[in-house]
């Protein structure tokens, strides 16, 4: 656990550790200098040229070869990442969209309100699904089954556009319906025999899923339930990223006691992610104010 003053390109160089997951939140090319680090760049161009591609390729270089790496970008700039990052790590894996809110009005152009995080993944890459509670409006309006006396929704069970991912083997007659499922016609004999399917009034089931057998919602690629940064976790650094972001893509991407490398550290998010859920963790960030405010914040100087 440790936080490196330097340009990361050169301290990887020296780095002979295999990392599990990277999160790197670099500069967005925002023409701005932001006094910790300076974001101007003559045209797109040198801005992949001479920042972004040196940095993917060092990371790659330090990742084990079932690691994920997670790149923090703006939308305007994320076209130009993603051509230079896929030469590098192959097909995009996911591209999650995270609503940072604002209310922030533009007479010219529809006002911004969402950053985004790029997901590349090597191998047999770790992927924990995480998920969020339902909600009260949820539970109000959940059903109770009268064999068990649970609170259950429903899910489709026929498949409505069976042409475009058409499954022969799953195209059969239920209950005088002919139709292609989501589920073999064996699986679908057991969920009746458990009482588990509901029928609608013309015969088409659906199938039952118990809100006390779920661990919650899904969470999917957009993100809106963490909000920006709110008072208390406001460290004294530009471009600081909330403990919860850092913390839900380590949950995803990594175990307890993985390595994590964050090449961009900034105020240190990334560590103090990593301190709440026992991952081991290597911050690099070329601005010596970053570690500064890093190591007083988890010293309790300022709130983790």
């Amino acid at each position: 656990m440790t936080f490196i003053v330097g340009n990361c390109v050169d301290v990887l160089k020296t780095i002979s550790n295999k990392f599990d997951f990277v999160y790197m939140d670099p500069p967005y090319n925002t023409g701005r200098d932001w006094f910790n680090f300076d974001d101007r760049f003559e045209t797109p161009k040198h801005y992949i040229q001479d920042l972004i591609e040196p940095m993917l390729l060092s990371c790659k270089k330090v990742m084990n070869e079932n690691a994920t790496i997670a790149i923090h970008v703006e939308p305007k700039c994320s076209h130009w990442i993603k051509i230079c990052a896929e030469q590098i790590f192959g097909e995009l894996t996911n591209e999650i969209v995270w609503v940072t809110g604002g209310n922030k009005n533009s007479s010219k152009k529809l006002q911004r309100n969402h950053d985004t995080i790029l997901i590349y993944t090597q191998g047999k890459s770790k992927f924990n699904p995480q998920f969020v509670p339902y909600s009260e409006d949820l539970v109000k309006r959940a059903k109770v089954c009268g064999l068990t006396n649970k609170k259950y929704t429903t899910s489709a069970l026929i498949n409505r556009q069976p042409n475009i991912v058409p499954r022969p083997n799953l195209r059969y007659e239920w209950n005088g319906h002919s139709a292609q499922w989501w589920v073999s016609k064996e699986k679908m004999q057991k969920l009746h025999d458990d009482g588990k399917l509901e029928y609608s009034k013309s015969g088409i089931p659906r199938i039952k899923k118990y809100l006390s057998d779920m661990k919650g919602i899904q969470i999917k690629d957009t993100w809106n339930d963490i909000s920006i940064l709110q008072g208390k976790e406001k460290l004294n650094y530009a471009t600081q990223k909330p403990v919860a972001l850092l913390e839900r893509l380590v949950k995803l991407y990594t175990d307890e006691g993985d390595f994590v490398l964050d090449p961009c550290a900034g105020s240190g998010t990334t560590g103090r992610a990593c301190l709440n859920l026992n991952r081991n963790f290597t911050l690099i960030d070329i601005n010596k104010q970053a570690s500064d405010v890093f190591c007083k914040s988890i010293m309790g100087i300022l709130p983790v």
